[in-house]
């Protein structure tokens, strides 16, 4: 399978891993990351979210968990050979067991969002088998510094319950983009940051395309330091 390639780095992939997707790319250029030192991700599959917020922010370090034993190899691999390998580390982890001796700043996930079904493909990465939402947002709360930020991306129609639920283990929402697919088409994800800290919540609205197969001013704006769209 060919590489995925950035400006300043390529994320080689594999058929047993979950690939680089929109998704992935989104919350890697839409997460909060810049007041952050110490990030975790949940589910690293092949490192792109985590590769990407380490170009945005260079002084974070990074650890990255996958329960997939190739994610997290090939996560490592494309850790080790980018410009940012100093900072970045991956785990061969379940999150739900996962402890750490220090807490963090941002605990990004792009969770699997399909109930479990008869589906072989990319099971873990897709499917809600070994992670959650709800699960995430309970194994990340002890983890979060407490102005800290957990930043991840669903399908739309999962936010409310999403919302209430992280209200009720006293987590506020203090960020939600609304990203639609194209221009005046339905609302399809958001991104929604919560922090055990309150503060005056943010909405934003995000638009990929502006006519089929056009991307938007505003998706090119955001990633016009890691894709190649028009360079030599």
């Amino acid at each position: 399978m060919k590489p995925f390639v950035f400006q300043q780095f390529q994320i080689l992939q594999d058929d047993e891993v979950f690939r680089v997707g929109t998704d992935g790319v989104l919350l890697g250029v839409l997460c909060e990351v810049k007041n952050a030192s110490r990030v975790l991700e949940v589910g690293a599959g092949t490192g792109v979210i985590s590769l990407m917020l380490a170009q945005r922010n260079p002084e974070a370090c990074f650890t990255a968990l996958d329960v997939n034993p190739k994610a997290a190899e090939l996560a490592a691999l494309n850790f080790n050979q980018s410009p940012f390998s100093e900072r970045m580390r991956v785990l061969h982890q379940d999150f739900k067991s996962f402890e750490s001796a220090e807490c963090f700043h941002l605990i990004v996930c792009n969770p699997p969002y399909f109930e479990v079904n008869d589906s072989d493909k990319d099971v873990l990465a897709r499917q809600t088998l070994e992670l959650d939402w709800r699960v995430l947002l309970d194994a990340s709360f002890p983890l979060l510094e407490d102005c800290g930020r957990i930043s991840v991306i669903i399908p739309s129609e999962t936010a409310p319950e999403m919302e209430q639920y992280a209200a009720g283990l006293g987590l506020f929402l203090l960020r939600k983009v609304n990203v639609f697919g194209i221009r005046n088409g339905v609302l399809k994800r958001n991104v929604l940051e919560f922090s055990k800290t309150s503060g005056e919540m943010v909405t934003e609205d995000f638009v990929i395309e502006k006519s089929p197969r056009n991307y938007s001013d505003q998706y090119l704006e955001v990633t016009k330091d890691f894709h190649v769209f028009g360079k030599k």
